[in-house]
């Protein structure tokens, strides 16, 4: 594999197991849901992953756009929510076609390792034409520089302890040191930013933005992002 898109288009074994994964995108779904203003939003998960419980979100809103690079993840998306019609399956390359103000929540989590700093100014200028001038645009899980593997071993351990894998983490965790994951990061490497950082990237993209005081992700040492168009 020689890119993200390649991996995450794959078998792979970021979630220890099937608990794991179903508990990691309920309360994803659930927070996403939080940040839902009214019945009438027209929300977009971008990179939402397998985003198994869209549905807890299409519940709150009218209209639920769901986005990931890899194809088989989309195609899987779409038979499962087939019968939802508030939920639609997009490509990355179909949400760059969508009109300008056409979204009133934009929601993405876990995507800014993956880009470089020119992917990461593309993407923040996308979201910016596309959300209204009210709309709010949510940016999850950013890494800050001293944050690492101990902080992500530490947190995942927990997480695991609080949700009853604990032993399927312990597992899998021996196992990262062999995966394709812990291969193509050490190739392609990740990108980390502080908070004044981030802000200045959001800044310079036409947002104003705050830092929540709670992550979206298990991590609590990882940054999540309010920001709105000016």
């Amino acid at each position: 594999m020689s890119d993200w898109r390649s991996f995450w288009d794959s078998e792979h074994s970021i979630y220890v197991n099937a608990r794991h994964k179903d508990v990691h995108y309920r309360e994803i779904a659930e927070q996403i849901a939080a940040f839902v203003p009214g019945p009438d939003t027209r929300v977009l998960d971008y990179g939402s992953g397998d985003a198994l419980h869209a549905d807890l979100v299409a519940a709150v809103a009218a209209e639920v756009m769901l986005c990931d690079a890899a194809p088989s993840v989309r195609a899987a998306m779409a038979v499962r929510f087939a019968a939802n019609p508030r939920i639609a399956v997009l490509s990355p390359e179909e949400i760059e076609a969508l009109p300008d103000a056409r979204l009133d929540l934009i929601v993405t989590n876990s995507v800014a390792q993956y880009l470089t700093g020119d992917e990461l100014a593309r993407l923040l200028a996308l979201f910016r034409r596309l959300l209204t001038p009210s709309g709010t645009l949510i940016f999850a899980d950013v890494i800050p520089p001293d944050v690492g593997t101990v902080s992500d071993v530490s947190a995942l351990l927990r997480y695991a302890a609080k949700h009853g894998f604990l032993v399927a983490a312990l597992v899998g965790l021996a196992k990262t040191t062999v995966s394709p994951y812990r291969k193509i990061r050490s190739t392609l490497g990740i990108a980390q930013y502080t908070e004044a950082e981030f802000m200045q990237r959001l800044a310079a993209a036409g947002f104003a933005a705050e830092r929540l005081a709670r992550n979206m992700e298990h991590n609590p040492a990882r940054m999540t992002f309010r920001a709105r168009p000016v």
